[in-house]
C-alpha cells in the first residue's frame, strides 16, 4: 500500500487478513471519530492482537455470543464492549467472515479534537494522557456500545474511520507480553507499540486474585 495518500480509509482487504499481520500494520495509521460535538483524530501508537477461538485471552475462546459476535466478521467493523462495568474499549474486526479476531486499540496520540476529549478526559494531566490506555482511549473519543459493530471502511464522515495516514517506520516498532491477560496466554507477544512514544501505556501485567479471609 505504498503511495496511498493520507487520508484515504483503508480498505476492507487491509483487515481481511491474519490478526497478527494487521495488528502492528495499524500503528501511525490516523483513527477519525465523527460526533455532534465535532471531529477527533488520533495516530495509533499501541495496539494489542487477539486470535479468536485459538487464544485464551480473546472473547471469543469459548465460541460465539451475543456479547462478541462482531468478531466474527465481517472485517472491517468494530468491536466495542464494555469493561469491569466502567469502561468501553474499541476494536477492531480482522480476519474472514465467520473466524473471530480483532485488534484492540490501546493508546493513541490526539491529533486534532484536543479540546474535545480533554472535555471528556478532565483528569488528564496532559495531551500525552488523553488516549494513553484503552478506557481513556474510547472515552476520549465518546466511543460506547452504541457503536459495536460500526464501518470503519465507511467513507469519511461516518462515526469511525480509519485513514491510510503514515504507517510508522519498522525500525521503531516493538512487542511483547499483552497487558493484563493470564494463564496460558500470558506470554503471547502480541501486544504492539510505537518505540518511545509519550502516548503508550505503561505495561502491566495480570495480577493474580487476592483471596480473602474470613475472621473467625
Amino acid at each position: 500500500m505504498t503511495d496511498v495518500p493520507e487520508r484515504t480509509p483503508l480498505p476492507r482487504d487491509f483487515f481481511d487478513r491474519p490478526v497478527l499481520d494487521v495488528a502492528p500494520d495499524l500503528l501511525g495509521r490516523t483513527l477519525v471519530r465523527h460526533s455532534p460535538d465535532g471531529p477527533i483524530e488520533l495516530r495509533l501508537t499501541e495496539v494489542e492482537a487477539y486470535d479468536g477461538e485459538r487464544d485464551p485471552g480473546s472473547h471469543a475462546y469459548r465460541g460465539r455470543t451475543a456479547r462478541n459476535a462482531t468478531m466474527y466478521g465481517p472485517p472491517g467493523h468494530a468491536y466495542v464492549y464494555f469493561i469491569y462495568g466502567m469502561w468501553f474499549s474499541i476494536n477492531l474486526v480482522c480476519g474472514p467472515e465467520g473466524r473471530a479476531g480483532a485488534v484492540l486499540l490501546r493508546a493513541g496520540e490526539i491529533l486534532t479534537g484536543a479540546h474535545l476529549a480533554a472535555g471528556r478526559r478532565p483528569k488528564a494531566r496532559n495531551t500525552n494522557e488523553l488516549a494513553k490506555g484503552p478506557a481513556r482511549l474510547a472515552t476520549a473519543l465518546d466511543i460506547d456500545r452504541s457503536l459495536d459493530g460500526t464501518d470503519v471502511c465507511a467513507p469519511a464522515g461516518a462515526p469511525i474511520t480509519i485513514l491510510h495516514g503514515t504507517p510508522a517506520p519498522r525500525a521503531r516498532l516493538r512487542n511483547g507480553p499483552r497487558t493484563g491477560v493470564g494463564g496460558d496466554g500470558a506470554d503471547h507477544p502480541w501486544r504492539y507499540w510505537i518505540d518511545g512514544d509519550p502516548t503508550v501505556s505503561p505495561y502491566r501485567p495480570r495480577a493474580p486474585r487476592r483471596r480473602t479471609t474470613t475472621a473467625t
